[in-house]
């Protein structure tokens, strides 16, 4: 079973303003890039570098970021291509959700994930076999 990370997930990682959550994202990633289940988007990689460098409270320089990336791309990667963008834009109009997030949902569909760890979306809620979870929702 593959899992899929979201952009935010990872960003919690260097998140020093959410200690909890930084916790929680290190032991959830470990676990699943340990498991070999960990996959993620090119997407996901650009977003969590402009993420990290520029808008938390102390960003990580940008050779920190870079030794990051470079970590986080040795998971499975899902190439953003042409095809790949067309079918989040009919995901995005059929299921009344931002472009952005269906990019997310159609990448993981694509690597076979059954589960995306994102806060963006409701969790519990399914596409197609696909099902959203929040990390840090309390049980």
């Amino acid at each position: 079973m593959r899992t899929f990370f979201d952009t935010n997930v990872l960003v919690y990682l260097f998140d020093a303003d959410a200690p909890t959550k930084q916790t929680q994202a290190r032991k959830l990633l470990a676990r699943e890039a340990d498991a070999g289940r960990a996959t993620l988007s090119t997407q996901v990689l650009q977003e969590f570098f402009v993420t990290v460098t520029r808008k938390l409270a102390v960003p990580l320089a940008v050779v920190e970021a870079e030794r990051v990336v470079r970590r986080l791309a040795d998971l499975s990667v899902v190439q953003i291509d042409p095809q790949l963008i067309l079918a989040a834009i009919a995901t995005s109009v059929r299921s009344s959700i931002s472009f952005r997030d269906a990019l997310i949902v159609r990448s993981a569909q694509q690597s076979g994930a059954e589960i995306l760890y994102t806060e963006d979306l409701q969790n519990g809620r399914k596409f197609d076999g696909l099902e959203i979870v929040d990390p840090f929702r309390e049980s």
